[in-house]
This record gives structure tokens, sequence and C-alpha cells, in this order.
């Protein structure tokens, strides 16, 4: 037993140094090597064969990652308070800088966009805030993105996910936009009235250019009255006929005039 002792002390000091210097990396990671404490490189995905105690590896996430960005309290230009939360989607382009160059990416990169958050919601108002996301989430991103680029980090995108308002400045916004739909009634009417005027002049024109035009008109609106079932017949009269019978009236109540003496 004894003439095997030596032989076992190496098989276990042969597994050890294996282990320490074996490493296996999947497709999505890297691993930035140390060398007796100085960068040497970037290896990997695959098999990789280390330098036990000699050399060091930290392995990095090349995926997309999703990070909630807390809610935080904004003040509009128009100083409306609001709670604000998003999304943020990162990746690492470089995994020697967001080593190297900071000293957690994940928090540094969370704590800047939350300041970005509330720095750039803050120079646009209430309306700015809920009609017009797409154009704040691009200009976080673009700020986000040439920060980060020193942490060889890649913005993808972030998300404005919600925008949390007072009770009492919801009620306010639904009594504005109320409003907002009487004026639009209202001047769709006047609009609806005035196009109607400018419609009877022109056929008033119309009509007065031909006569038989009225009389056509006039047998029409009997034909109506006529097709309606009610015990009331109202009966239009043109005016021009009642001008004709003024006129007649007017000169059968003159007496004749005496005739002259001789």
């Amino acid at each position: 037993m004894l003439d095997y002792l030596p032989y076992l002390l190496v098989a276990v000091i042969l597994f050890i140094f294996l282990s320490a210097a074996i490493r296996i990396l999947r497709e999505y990671q890297r691993g930035v090597i140390f060398t007796l404490g100085r960068f040497t490189g970037i290896k990997g995905p695959g098999l990789i064969i280390l330098v036990p105690f000699v050399q060091q590896m930290v392995k990095v996430d090349l995926r997309v990652v999703v990070h909630n960005v807390p809610p935080q309290d904004v003040i509009s230009r128009d100083n409306v308070s609001v709670k604000v939360n998003a999304v943020l989607y990162f990746r690492i382009i470089d995994p020697e800088r967001a080593i190297i160059k900071v000293v957690d990416f994940m928090a540094a990169t969370s704590q800047l966009a939350q300041t970005t958050l509330r720095s750039v919601l803050g120079k646009h108002e209430l309306d700015e805030m809920l009609a017009e996301r797409d154009k704040l989430n691009a200009a976080i991103q673009e700020i986000l993105d040439q920060q980060t680029d020193a942490w060889g980090i890649k913005v993808a995108n972030i998300e404005i996910k919600d925008i949390d308002l007072a009770e009492n400045m919801v009620r306010a916004i639904a009594k504005q936009a109320e409003a907002e739909r009487l004026r639009r009634a209202k001047v769709i009417n006047a609009e609806g009235e005035q196009q109607a005027a400018e419609k009877l002049v022109e056929a008033g024109h119309i009509l007065a250019q031909e006569p038989q035009a009225m009389q056509l008109r006039f047998f029409a609106a009997l034909h109506d009255v006529a097709g309606e079932r009610s015990s009331t017949i109202v009966f239009p009269l043109p005016m021009d006929l009642l001008g004709h019978l003024g006129e007649r009236s007017g000169e059968g109540g003159k007496l004749p005039e005496p005739p002259a003496s001789g």
C-alpha cells in the first residue's frame, strides 16, 4: 500500500492542476485573462487552458441585458410632478473595457440611466411625455450610448414604461380633454353652418337667373307636402305672386277721375 502512495499523490496533484487549468466557456461568454495581474488577452468560447496560480480569468456575458430602471420622481418643465420608470436594454461589446475601465458595469449603467432619465424628462412638458415617447426614448438612448461607450457597453434601446400621475392631475387632464372635445364640436358646427350658408347663396343666385327653376322647386315642395300623412297641409305661395296681387288691388281701389269741364 505504501508503494502506491507516491503515485496516488501525483494523481491528486495532477487532478488539481488540470481542474485549475482547464476552463470551458459557452458561445456567449468571453474570458478576460490576467497574467500576474496584468491584462494579457481575451479568450473564448470553447476550451481554455490557464496556468494555475499565475493566470486568472474573469467571465463576461455578451448577451443582451434587460434592466428595469427603478421609478424616478421627475418634475416636468411645466412644474408637474410625475413618477416614471423605464426598461433598459444593453450588451457588452468590449469585455476588456467593461472589466478594466469600470468597477461594476451593471451598477454604473443603472445609475447613469436613472440620472439621464430625470435630466431629459425634466426638460419637457407633461404633454410631450405622454405623446412623444418615441422621441424621448431616442434622446435618452443617444446620451446613454455616448456615456457608456468608454465602458465597452452598447445601449440597444430604452423604453419608458409607465408615467404615474397624481389623482388630481388625472382629473385635470380629463377636464382639459373634455373641454377640447367641446371646442372642436363647436368649431365643426360653425364650419358646417358657414358651408351651408355659402351653398344657399350659390343656389339663390342660380334660381334667380331662371324663373322656371323656381316654379319647379315650387312643384317639388307641393309633391313633398302631398306625400306626408298629416291633416295639416302647408301651401307655399310664391312671393312674386303676392307682389302681382298687391299691384292689381292697388289699381282696382282707385276712383275714376272726373271729366274735365268745358
